[in-house]
């Protein structure tokens, strides 16, 4: 059995580009999808109209298509996830549709989004 915390230790020194290419990995050995979690829980709320409606505070910015202008999606990717070199945005914007930030505040995904954006991207907010 493996030790948990310890997988989880290493899993927290991932960058993102290696958490989207272990997300990949791991939906395309195991033939799930990574979104069906995130549906099914969009579905279970809808359900009930009672209680209200918790306002999401974390988004994930999603490169969904890099367009045509790859290399100024790459110029952007480097501007809005601090930390990535030329070679990793490079291959992040190759492998879309990924994320480029996880767990933004709304003011950055927008922010990273208008970016994105303006640099010919096609961007997801989930």
């Amino acid at each position: 059995m493996a030790d948990l915390s310890k997988l989880a230790e290493e899993l927290g020194k991932l960058t993102v580009l290696e958490a989207a290419e272990l997300v990949k990995s791991l939906e395309e050995e195991w033939g799930v999808s990574a979104a069906a979690p995130a549906a099914v829980a969009v579905a279970a709320g809808g359900g009930d109209a009672g209680a209200p409606a918790e306002e999401k505070t974390e988004f994930d910015v999603v490169l969904a298509e890099a367009g045509g202008n790859k290399i100024a999606v790459i110029k952007a990717v480097r501007e809005v996830a601090s930390g990535l070199g030329l070679a990793d945005a490079k291959k992040l914007v190759e492998s879309a549709p990924t994320p480029v930030l996880e767990a933004a505040s709304k003011e950055d995904a927008e922010a990273a989004k208008a970016k994105l954006e303006e640099a010919g991207a096609k961007i997801e907010l989930k």
